[in-house]
């Protein structure tokens, strides 16, 4: 059985597609291609069918990830077939629960830095959008350093699932 991975953040051109793209590399590195999917999708249907942001694809590129990328907005209806669904900052996390269905799924929703032990108390991921490349750079140095501990959780839920 697939584990699934959701990450949103407000309009999924930006922080969800860049959290998307590395762990998705973090998947592969780790030979569990097939057993963990991942993808990505906004509070907010702004964006809705447009390409991730420019500065997210060269940043993405620059550092050897891949994105091909179509932003869509987050539809309560897929917390049934989604194991994990990871919020980048606490706004997104709010809204998320609100959406959710039942309890179940609301258990289901976590804030991506809070598998990053160095982290700290500020488990926001903050938005790129209205900074400069710099703020893209930070964005995918976050995602990264929460990534080991992110794939790590999941491995343990695998392990635990029924074969």
């Amino acid at each position: 059985m697939v584990y699934r991975v959701c990450f949103v953040c407000t309009g999924n051109i930006c922080r969800s597609p860049i959290a998307e793209s590395v762990f998705r590399a973090r998947v592969t590195e780790a030979g569990l291609d097939g057993l963990i999917e991942a993808d990505s999708a906004g509070t907010g249907g702004w964006h809705e069918g447009d390409a991730a942001d420019p500065r997210t694809v060269s940043v993405l590129d620059e550092h050897g990830y891949g994105t091909e990328h179509t932003a869509r907005q987050f539809q309560p209806s897929w917390f049934g077939r989604l194991d994990l669904v990871i919020a980048l900052d606490t706004g997104h996390l709010k809204a998320l629960r609100r959406l959710a269905p039942t309890e179940e799924d609301v258990r289901k929703v976590r804030l991506l830095r809070s598998y990053d032990p160095s982290a700290g108390a500020d488990l926001d991921v903050p938005d790129p959008y209205y900074r400069g490349r710099d703020g893209f750079e930070e964005c995918l140095e976050m995602v990264e350093a929460a990534s080991a501990g992110l794939l790590d959780s999941v491995r343990e839920h695998l392990e635990e699932r029924p074969v």
